[in-house]
């Protein structure tokens, strides 16, 4: 198996897999800046039809939410438990996808170019070699296919809104979810895009206002940020 992973990182996601679903645990941020992703997604890459694959899929909260536009979603990654309440929330609601606990190295291998869209959201920042997954993305997805990743941007603000104010001061995390030494400038992951021969096309960021409680899709790309991208023809 590939090892493009930190052992810590899943093992710490592990420990909180049994409350991926609850929208008042850990994942809380997710459940609520869900919504803004998909529908971004969407819009730039119909799902309806599609063959998708969600890397770094976690307890499936992305990849449900794409099944029920009507994609045939794959979720792949490298917790076990994880994957497992992935599964049984997917049975419980009766929303099909197949879950795979692979590294995304190792299914691009098995199954490159398979896909019509590729999405990498909030794992780049939690891998020793995020070229490395943009590489297999690009390997998964079909010529003309599109990608998707977001991840945290790296300076001053980021760290004390990511780190300090998301996981000391309101505690919407736990502390040590994120590491600032492995967030990811916006110009770094476009130079990745670009080495994987892929083509940025849109950048987007995703702000949370602590007054109203809500988070929204801008032009802000201080701390959260998404990329889409293009895999030429």
């Amino acid at each position: 198996m590939t090892t493009n992973a930190d052992p810590l990182e899943i093992q710490k996601f592990s420990e909180l897999a049994h409350r991926w679903w609850d929208p008042t645990s850990e994942f809380r941020p997710l459940h609520e800046i869900n919504p803004l992703r998909l529908e971004w997604i969407n819009a730039l890459a119909p799902l309806a039809g599609k063959n998708v694959i969600d890397i770094g899929c976690g307890g499936g909260v992305l990849s449900e939410a794409m099944a029920r536009k009507g994609a045939k979603v794959t979720g792949i990654d490298l917790s076990e438990k994880a994957l497992k309440v992935a599964d049984l929330h997917s049975l419980e609601s009766s929303v099909e996808v197949r879950y795979k606990r692979i590294a995304a190295e190792d299914m691009a291998a098995e199954e490159p170019g398979q896909f019509d869209v590729v999405t990498c959201m909030e794992m780049l920042e939690h891998v020793p070699d995020p070229a490395a997954i943009v590489k297999a993305a690009a390997t998964l997805v079909k010529p003309g296919g599109r990608l998707f990743f977001s991840t945290l941007n790296r300076n001053f603000k980021s760290y004390l809104f990511a780190v300090i104010g998301a996981e000391y001061v309101l505690r919407m995390l736990p502390r040590g979810t994120h590491d600032y030494a492995k967030f990811i400038t916006p110009a770094e992951l476009s130079q990745f895009v670009r080495e994987a021969a892929l083509v940025v096309d849109s950048l987007k960021g995703l702000t949370y206002n602590p007054l109203t409680k809500i988070y929204s899709l801008n032009n802000d790309t201080d701390v959260n940020y998404m990329v889409a991208c293009t895999k030429p023809l």
